[in-house]
């Protein structure tokens, strides 16, 4: 398997495009709720015109940081800085911070403090659109008038604020005819179009979450935030879910950052992997630091502590999960430790030898901690 970021790095090199022109810097960010801790002190960069992925248990709070990005949620503490235009742009940054403003722009760059800003602000200014875990759309529309609604700013702007639609302005027909053209071009992206006139509630599981995709991708975002986009998903929609972003990003230079459990979409596509468990970063880099990393195998495969990874059992666990992740494209499933399916956010540890006698297998219980939100 060829990984993402080894085939647009230089030969000897390893590609750091996240590190030198970030479209996103999540900066020491922290969100409480009360006394729970959902998320602390992470920081981490997203590339320009990178796939990266957001990766973790279950409860480790990689949503809660989507929500934080988005405006669903006033971060406790932290940056979150959206950059248009290439380089850190450090200057600009430390302006916008210390003038109070939420936003600053200039002609093809700008610099947007997004924990400032409403939601509908980071939609609009920012220009960072996102998908949910569970799909959202509106099932009495047809698929044509999901991805028109997603327009729905330049629509209102072009009519004059309702007067213009109202009588027909040229102007109003201009703007719709390119919004109807933009959700066109997107139904075929997303091999819809044969269903344009269908309502969305009608489609298959795997072709609403295309549908959504597109919806998102009719606001015209630099960065799309893409929750569990293969969740449900079988081998061949998979597949055909990794062309769609793969073309996003060559072809509309849009970065993405999304959340996924399938780890055969996360090490085919992904330029860049973030690993979060119990809200802190345990691991980032490309797709094969992240994968031998001891820390993302222990969080993973409940290994109670790091020397116990050097257990025959524990490796032969790794290899096998990792081979059958490669060949299918499944998500991979740990034979000797599992998630404990008796509480949210339980973790699968190792049992305790009982002194002078070998390890004995692992067994899965429950932590009685719950999700982190």
């Amino acid at each position: 398997m060829v990984l993402a970021a080894e085939k647009n790095a230089p030969v000897g090199t390893a590609a750091r495009n996240w590190e030198h022109d970030p479209v996103l810097s999540v900066e020491h960010l922290t969100m409480r709720f009360g006394g729970l801790v959902a998320v602390g002190d992470l920081s981490f960069d997203v590339g320009r015109g990178d796939i990266t992925a957001l990766i973790g248990p279950n409860g480790a709070g990689k949503t809660t940081v989507f929500n934080c990005v988005t405006g669903f949620y006033k971060p406790t503490e932290g940056r979150i800085i959206m950059r248009h235009g290439p380089g850190r742009q450090e200057r600009a940054v430390d302006a916008v911070t210390a003038s109070g403003l939420r936003w600053m722009k200039e002609a093809d760059s700008g610099v947007f403090l997004l924990e400032r800003m409403p939601d509908h602000e980071i939609s609009h200014k920012a220009k960072v659109a996102r998908t949910f875990q569970n799909i959202r759309l509106f099932g009495g529309m047809t698929l044509l008038e999901n991805l028109l609604v997603a327009q729905h700013n330049p629509l209102v702007v072009a009519s004059g604020f309702t007067f213009g639609g109202i009588f027909g302005l040229p102007s109003y027909r201009r703007a719709e005819q390119a919004a109807i053209d933009k959700a066109v071009y997107w139904l075929e992206r997303t091999r819809l179009i044969d269903r344009a006139d269908d309502p969305a509630s009608d489609l298959p599981y795997g072709a609403q979450r295309r549908l959504e995709i597109a919806r998102a991708m009719c606001t015209g975002p630099e960065l799309l935030c893409l929750d569990e986009p293969a969740a449900g998903l079988n081998p061949r929609e998979s597949a055909e879910l990794n062309e769609l972003l793969k073309y996003i990003c060559d072809e509309h230079k849009t970065s993405v950052l999304l959340i996924e459990h399938d780890m055969g979409v996360v090490m085919e596509i992904s330029d860049h992997i973030v690993v979060l468990d119990y809200g802190v970063k345990i691991s980032d880099g490309d797709a094969e630091t992240v994968r031998t990393d001891p820390n993302v195998i222990a969080a993973y495969l409940g290994v109670e502590e790091e020397e116990e990874i050097d257990v025959p059992e524990v490796l032969q666990d790794v290899a096998e999960t990792l081979g059958e992740a490669e060949k299918s494209g499944s998500k991979p499933k740990a034979k000797a430790a599992s998630r404990s399916s008796a509480g949210a956010g339980g973790r699968a540890k190792a049992s305790k030898p009982a002194t002078g006698t070998k390890k004995t297998k692992r067994t899965t219980r429950g932590t009685g901690k719950g999700d982190k939100a």
